[in-house]
């Protein structure tokens, strides 16, 4: 992808390659760059009414999609002076009931992300009220309505989309008439809140939000998608019908819309995901075997089965030109996947390197797995894990964060009274008690509970790899600071994280490096984790013992590679799919109740597990060996 394609309408369908879509967007290689762009449409318009002496009036969206757009907003103000004094906003919703002050409700988001930190007049920013009654709600949205319209309307609305294909808080069944309104959110959307006001029970139930013919009424409107949790709603919204179950879709019918994407987000669109559907493509070894896979699902056939009428019957006809019969590309992509499986994660001794992923020599390695939260190693890759310590190499886990936010009070409370009952005068399990006990939301959790949680996580991670024969030693808590901020919200990586993660892989010295590859959401933790990582390879990797440092990406309990992506599969047995279980049950803390799991009500174990046995089942489909379960892994090249 380009890293600056141009952000100017385009009608969709006005190109062939485009004739699926409905909507015109733009594709970024990142959210980073995709968010850069649109600040600067922003910033571009204020300055344009500045020089006519006009008001800019701006629809505003909360959620972690616009978080980049306004962090550079706020560099353009204090670097390249963009006043913000002829700014109106109107931001999309509140939640319902919600106190201003809450450290959930988006009054308090607008402020820490945007407004403390530009010049805009306090009195030219409009947020919906939450903190009213039912009675006062309904003359407060009808008085809402009437100051976006008093101003003009809307010059500029930015967007976000939930899963659930709603734009504000306009859940599937809203009215292409709606105006501002109290609305019941959806139960999806509040699984996807859960993490942020830690536990689905504290999520409310209602929220005020403008309604779809307020949106519709913006003279510009640019949408935001990030990561591979959006990439279906995105595919469903651009290129499907107009449906009041699908919100985002009326925004069809704006004359000047375009949605801004990363490319997990946009992978599923047609001539993304199949460009041989839509049209003559250029082909290369990682598209190759994506579409020999995708026509092997959709004959419903095993690769060495595929004829050559299947490929001209489904548009791959000059993929046939190229590389000859059906015959000979089945061969190769069999061969392909037949080489990536392998019981020996770390290499087979005396092995011929050149059929197997990993390398035999040397025959025992320094191996680093990364695990941003206490939980992910063996969630995510306790089968090679177990593998790895069984057949000898120097496994060294790091967790990379305290993992703190996700550990509930009441669990905490439980070891802080436990604890008080061995030493009853200490003031730091007082201290606990009495805090959790009067505790509001929109207060940040004190140190002493904070640093409990993190124990408790540690304590559990322990209990795993020593069930898995690690010795502690060879276990690791970086704590990177990002994360030690007693909120859902992080810090941005600093200079500090990004040193730990140096000073551990320089004192290593790693042969392998396994790490959470899991792109779901670009603003989490396994992504600023992973970004991490990243920064540090890029300062370390010109030491000589880098040299011989193979990357190996896991993902988490939501996702697995796609079956063309991966470069190593190891195959569990039975036996070791009810280690890997064992091993992931210490987590006690993760155990029921979980506040991560969305909108999938399966607990971790039994999420990833059924992952694994449907890796091995899409192996058997293709015609490959049959296993109990498959973890999965894609090398990175740095």
């Amino acid at each position: 992808m380009k890293n600056n394609p141009s952000l100017v309408y385009e009608k969709p369908g006005k190109y062939e390659s485009s004739r699926f879509e409905k909507i015109h967007n733009v594709i970024f290689d990142n959210s980073v760059l995709g968010s850069i762009a649109v600040a600067n449409e922003i910033a571009t318009l204020i300055r344009e009414k500045q020089k006519t002496n006009s008001i800019c009036v701006l629809g505003l969206a909360t959620g972690s999609s616009p978080i980049k757009v306004y962090e550079e907003l706020i560099r353009l103000h204090k670097e390249e002076n963009l006043s913000f004094k002829n700014v109106v906003t109107f931001n999309l919703d509140e939640y319902f009931p919600m106190q201003h002050d809450d450290i959930q409700s988006y009054h308090y988001f607008m402020k820490e992300h945007l407004f403390k930190y530009i010049d805009i007049l306090p009195e030219n920013v409009h947020i919906p009220t939450g903190n009213c009654s039912l009675e006062e709600s309904s003359v407060l949205c009808a008085q809402y309505e009437e100051k976006i319209k008093s101003m003009g309307g809307l010059d500029f609305q930015l967007l976000g989309i939930g899963r659930t294909a709603h734009i504000g808080f306009n859940e599937p069944g809203s009215h292409l008439n709606s105006t501002t309104r109290m609305v019941t959110l959806d139960h999806l959307t509040r699984s996807d809140a859960a993490s942020s006001f830690l536990g689905m029970e504290n999520v409310p139930k209602k929220a005020v939000t403008m309604g779809i013919s307020t949106v519709l009424e913006a003279k510009r409107i640019v949408l935001l998608a990030w990561g591979q949790n959006k990439a279906e709603v995105v595919q469903e919204t651009i290129e499907g019908d107009v449906t009041s179950k699908k919100p985002a879709s009326y925004l069809q019918n704006h004359p000047n819309v375009t949605f801004v994407l990363d490319q997990e987000a946009a992978s599923l669109l047609t001539r993304i995901n199949t460009p041989w559907v839509v049209d003559s493509c250029e082909w290369n070894p990682d598209l190759i075997s994506k579409a020999i896979v995708w026509l092997c699902e959709k004959t419903q056939k095993s690769i060495l089965h595929l004829t050559d009428k299947d490929y001209f019957e489904h548009g791959m006809e000059s993929l046939l030109a190229i590389e000859g019969t059906a015959y000979d590309l089945n061969i190769k992509m069999f061969n392909r996947l037949q080489h990536a499986i392998t019981g020996w994660p770390g290499g087979k001794p005396n092995s011929e390197f050149q059929k197997r992923p990993e390398r035999s020599s040397p025959e025992k390695k320094r191996v680093i797995i990364f695990s941003p939260h206490p939980d992910d190693d063996v969630i995510s890759m306790g089968g090679t894990f177990d593998r790895l310590v069984e057949q000898g190499h120097e496994v060294h886990v790091v967790y990379q964060t305290s993992g703190n936010i996700a550990v509930s009070n009441d669990e905490a409370l439980k070891f802080a009274e436990i604890g008080l009952v061995f030493n009853p005068t200490n003031e730091s399990y007082i201290k606990i008690i009495d805090f959790i006990n009067k505790k509001s939301s929109s207060v940040s959790d004190i140190v002493e509970l904070r640093n409990l949680k993190a124990q408790i996580r540690q304590k559990e991670s322990l209990g795993a790899t020593r069930y898995l024969g690690l010795p502690d030693k060879q276990v690791h808590f970086l704590n990177l600071p990002f994360y030690e901020t007693g909120t859902i919200k992080k810090s941005p990586l600093s200079k500090n994280d990004v040193a730990l993660m140096v000073g551990i892989i320089d004192a290593i010295r790693p042969h392998q490096i396994f790490a959470a590859g899991d792109l779901a959401d670009p603003h989490g933790t396994h992504k600023v984790c992973l970004d991490a990582l990243f920064m540090a390879l890029k300062e370390i990797k010109h030491q000589p013992f880098m040299n011989d440092c193979w990357v190996w990406l896991y993902r988490g309990a939501w996702h697995e590679w796609e079956i063309h992506e991966i470069d190593m599969a190891v195959p569990m047995s039975p036996n070791q799919v009810l280690k890997k279980r064992t091993a992931i049950f210490y987590h006690q803390s993760q155990k029921d109740g979980v506040m991560y799991q969305g909108d999938d009500s399966r607990e971790f174990w039994v999420r990833v597990e059924e992952r694994n046995k449907d890796t091995a089942e899409k192996f058997k489909a293709l015609g490959l060996a049959s296993y109990a379960a498959m973890e999965a892994f894609k090398r990175y090249h740095y």
